[in-house]
């Protein structure tokens, strides 16, 4: 007869029981979120981008106006100047 395996087995068996847990104490918890400066920075900017408006009707206007009339003047150095940097991708 083995007892002595059967023995060993039922050990193991109770020392693997989990035993319970109290209960936790009643908390109060409750989530927070704080935002920092520079979010609040960033959000301020784009409200202030969203209420620009994307074309500025003015310029609009006074380009338009100028290039009707044969007065707008464009300097070649400095059209030279953008082109090449657009070409360079600066």
């Amino acid at each position: 007869m083995r007892i002595n395996p059967y023995i060993q087995v039922q050990q193991v068996y109770n020392n693997s029981k989990v035993s319970k847990t109290g209960k936790a104490a009643n908390v109060s918890r409750t989530d927070g979120l704080e935002i920092s400066s520079v979010g609040k920075d960033i959000q301020t900017a784009k409200t202030a981008l969203a209420q620009t408006p994307d074309i500025r009707e003015d310029v609009v206007a006074r380009i338009k106006s100028q290039v009707q009339n044969g007065t707008y003047h464009v300097s070649p150095s400095a059209f030279a100047d953008k082109l090449l940097e657009a070409y360079e991708g600066k």
